[in-house]
């Protein structure tokens, strides 16, 4: 019925809104989104498809926002981005194969370890030339740990935010650096499973865009919050998200 299109609409475009907010101070608004959508009548497989138009409207917001502030690493970009786009080819494809609960007990576990890592080893502040990618084998390490970011957001995305932190965090940059490259390269593997999805069938447009709408205004105001609020206030957030995800996470059956 009409009437039941617009409370589901509404709630949807509620729903994006805090989940892009989420999304651009950490990650982990897909943990909110997903179940939502299934609540709404949608099976899980075309639920966790349809959920990733909402991320990559997010994404537009987020990385544009922080474009226009001058805050992309741009060198960053073109370490992280091919290993990532080629792991999301691998991830889309088993999406089909493997069930979504084993990820997310798995990434309970990844979520308890990250908000270790923010809490008891606060990124330091850039210094000078300190925003740019590793060299030698550490390069290949950071691209190593881009790939399975890949393979893990073409498989569910539900929480990969978390993980591109813990890679650049651990690589000497703050979480609003880190934030600036994961917005943009969150969009760019999220656009390659959204071809493979729409090609599979998977995808509920109407849902999918009523979620997006939300998603795109939240994702600008958690960047503008971001840059206003700064680095501390940005790692606490951080923290509480990543432990109020994992506790939901281990809850879930």
């Amino acid at each position: 019925m009409p009437t039941d299109l617009v409370i589901t609409g509404l709630i949807l475009f509620l729903a994006g809104l805090a989940a892009g907010t989420i999304n651009s101070i950490a990650g982990g608004g897909s943990l909110f989104t997903l179940p939502l959508l299934i609540f709404l009548g949608l099976p899980p497989t075309v639920a966790n498809a349809t959920n990733r138009i909402a991320v990559l409207s997010g994404g537009i917001g987020a990385s544009e926002t922080f474009r226009r502030s001058g805050l992309v690493p741009v060198a960053w970009l073109r370490l992280a981005a091919p290993p990532a786009l080629i792991g999301a080819v691998f991830g889309t494809g088993a999406v089909l194969m493997v069930g979504d609960l084993a990820f997310q007990r798995i990434l309970s576990v990844v979520l308890v370890l990250a908000a270790g890592w923010v809490f008891w080893n606060p990124v330091r502040p850039p210094d000078e030339g300190g925003h740019f990618p590793p060299t030698g084998a550490a390069s290949w390490t950071s691209r190593a740990g881009f790939f399975l970011v890949g393979v893990y957001g073409g498989f569910i995305q539900a929480g990969v935010g978390f993980i591109v932190l813990t890679i650049t965090s651990a690589n000497g940059l703050d979480l609003i650096r880190g934030n600036a490259i994961k917005a943009p390269l969150v969009f760019l593997f999220t656009l390659v499973t959204v071809v493979l999805f729409t090609y599979s069938g998977m995808i509920n447009w109407g849902m999918g865009l009523a979620l997006a709408a939300g998603q795109v205004l939240g994702a600008t105001l958690g960047v503008r919050l971001q840059i206003l609020k700064g680095q501390e206030w940005v790692r606490h957030v951080l923290t509480l998200i990543i432990l109020a995800c994992a506790v939901r996470l281990m809850v879930m059956g």
